[in-house]
């Protein structure tokens, strides 16, 4: 059984980490493809691991997160750059939830992920949907396409194990045809709706 994910803020990674309130060029704000000054496209490393924007490195997002799922991270993780204007640092872990979810931070999306890395990512992309879309629910399987591409099958156990842990620390709640259930012993589909501490 791997881990669960830590509460509060997923892991950083400050290696091509850019400022949180809006200088980060890699996202417009509709979503669409990443532009540069004059609407030409950043360029892509080979690999296709990162982007060149004005001279600098930036760590591209995971290509295998499903386009709406990706959208809307983006959108959310727009939303929370501007509360970092006004809400100063109380809006940063929104932030780096949405990142560590579009795989921008966190452990590299190209590399086998750790069971702690991957734990780390669910829970970033389960509070950043549950942002987003916020008063309705997610489905933990959302969290695996997410995380997990086109093989988010194998992810949904510990996506749920996830769900638990974060519904321990009242961050969310386990629903079942709208009722309130214990996580560890929920048969069958379930939902998740925002908690208290969200």
């Amino acid at each position: 059984m791997d881990g669960p994910a830590p509460r509060g803020r997923a892991a950083a990674d400050t290696s091509e980490r850019g400022p949180e309130s809006g200088a980060d060029p890699r996202h417009r704000r509709d979503g669409g493809a990443v532009t540069v000054a004059g609407d030409e496209p950043a360029q892509r490393t080979p690999d296709g691991r990162y982007l060149i924007i004005g001279g600098r490195r930036w760590r591209a997002c995971d290509p295998a997160i499903p386009e709406k799922l990706r959208a809307e991270l983006v959108a959310e993780l727009m939303r929370a750059r501007r509360a970092v204007r006004t809400d100063g640092d109380a809006a940063r872990p929104a932030v780096q939830d949405a990142k560590v979810a579009l795989g921008e931070r966190g452990e590299p999306w190209w590399e086998t992920p750790t069971p702690e890395g991957r734990a780390d990512r669910l829970a970033a992309a389960i509070r950043t949907l549950l942002r987003h879309r916020r008063p309705s629910t997610i489905c933990p399987s959302d969290a695996a396409r997410v995380v997990g591409g086109e093989d988010w099958r194998s992810v949904m156990d510990q996506a749920r194990e996830v769900a638990a842990t974060l519904a321990e620390q009242d961050v969310l709640e386990v629903q079942q045809k709208g009722e309130r259930v214990d996580p560890h012993g929920a048969k069958g589909p379930i939902r998740l709706a925002a908690g208290p501490q969200l």
